[in-house]
């Protein structure tokens, strides 16, 4: 009996054993994923403290960008002061104070100027680089040429004699006798060729004074007969005239458009005047053109000018000596301008003259065109770091509230293996009691 009992002893002891080591590997497997998952929550609480600080500096960033500001009308509008002199508009630029209670004054004049050189629309231009040159169907003629240069005209040259036509010439020695016709009568002039003198004689006595010397020149007459519609209807004079308006023309554009070429012209009828206007072309431009082989017409548009109104304008810098009168409310009213001798100082027997001066509210719409450009320049740069900062806000929070859900999963399972770690202390703390009531 006693020996039986012994045995079912040891076998409940033995199974007691068992179930003890079994509970011990259980509760260490249970410590070690316990340290784990603590561990891996020290690593998202630290992941969190870095996305925190990265967000703080961003925060950071929006707080030290300087928001831009439009800017105001009133920054570039100021008070212009003017005075009229005659057709010349004179704005003041400047007014230094001296200390006798002078000024020292700098204006700009302005002006319109009826003939001056202006550009006109462009135009195509048919000829190829070697011309002739046509715009529509009227060709383009050379400016400035000798009155035999024009083609289509027939010429008859003739001498005159204070604007008196010569009848005829007649050489004797030394003396040259000149017949002319004045108020329908035949007259006669003698010239010494030796003394380089004229006379009232063949004799050669009776010198005239040099204010009765007369003038002798040459004088064409001549037919146009050729196609220009233009110089169709003018007369000869007309024609010498318009050559000397070329000239002036031809000054008019080179000063202004530069001396490296020479100029071409088409005149072109009004139809409410019925007045010719020319129209003028840079040579240059006209032979350095591109154009179709085919058509002869120029690939693009060629520069074209005209006589019409420009606004000029000239500095008048540092006048001293001026005056300026002022309201109750210490607005500028008149402004006294001293004559002046050639050298610029003051004359002082010189009449000075007062102008009223006119007052007037300007905008620099450009400038404050430019600024409002600039400013929207620099919202949309701003506007464009403000979102893309909130961009990176956006991805640390989500990043962040990621980590926040793992954080709580860890926790519940924390919380699981610490009840379980419990449950399997009890039980090993069960299986030692019952171990040793059996060995006991």
């Amino acid at each position: 009996m006693c020996r039986r009992h012994d045995c079912t002893k040891l076998t409940k002891g033995s199974s007691t054993a068992m179930g003890m080591a079994a509970s011990q590997a259980r509760f260490l497997g249970l410590t070690a994923r316990k340290n784990n998952v603590e561990f891996e929550g020290q690593q998202i609480n630290q992941q969190r403290t870095t996305l925190s600080n990265q967000s703080a500096n961003y925060y950071n960033n929006l707080l030290g960008m300087s928001v831009p500001i439009p800017p105001s009308v009133d920054d570039y509008t100021k008070t212009v002061y003017s005075f009229e002199d005659g057709a010349l508009t004179n704005q003041i630029t400047a007014m230094i104070a001296q200390p006798n209670g002078e000024y020292i004054v700098s204006y700009l004049r302005q002006w319109t100027d009826d003939f001056s050189a202006v550009t006109a629309s462009t135009s195509i231009v048919n000829g190829g680089k070697e011309g002739p040159w046509k715009v529509g169907a009227v060709q383009l003629r050379e400016m400035g040429k000798d009155l035999e240069e024009f083609k289509g005209l027939t010429f008859d040259t003739y001498f005159q004699i204070n604007g008196n036509r010569l009848t005829s010439t007649e050489t004797t020695g030394d003396i040259t006798t000149y017949t002319y016709q004045e108020d329908g009568l035949d007259k006669t002039i003698y010239f010494n060729t030796s003394t380089n003198k004229w006379y009232s004689d063949e004799n050669a006595t009776t010198e005239l004074k040099p204010e009765n010397s007369p003038s002798l020149k040459t004088s064409i007459i001549g037919k146009y007969e050729g196609n220009d519609e233009y110089l169709k209807e003018l007369s000869n004079d007309q024609i010498q005239q318009l050559l000397k308006e070329e000239n002036e023309y031809i000054e008019l554009l080179k000063n202004k458009y530069g001396q490296d070429s020479e100029y071409m012209v088409r005149y072109i009828k009004n139809s409410t005047t019925g007045e010719y206007n020319p129209y003028f072309y840079k040579k240059n431009d006209l032979t350095g053109a591109l154009y179709d082989k085919k058509t002869g017409n120029s690939q693009s548009n060629i520069n074209c000018y005209k006589i019409g109104s420009e606004t000029k304008t000239e500095e008048v810098k540092a006048l001293p000596g001026c005056r300026i009168e002022k309201d109750s409310s210490g607005r500028y009213i008149n402004i006294t301008i001293p004559a002046y001798n050639a050298d610029g100082t003051i004359d002082a027997n010189g009449h000075a003259i007062t102008y009223a001066l006119s007052t007037e509210t300007t905008t620099d719409q450009a400038a404050y065109e430019d600024a409002m450009n600039q400013y929207e320049y620099e919202k949309y740069e701003y506007d464009q770091a403000i979102q893309e900062i909130n961009a990176k806000i956006e991805i640390i929070q989500s990043q962040d509230k990621n980590l926040e859900l793992r954080l709580k999963q860890l926790d519940t399972e924390q919380k699981a293996i610490s009840t379980e770690i419990e449950s399997v202390s009890s039980v090993i703390q069960k299986n030692t009691e019952s171990s040793f009531k059996t060995f006991g």
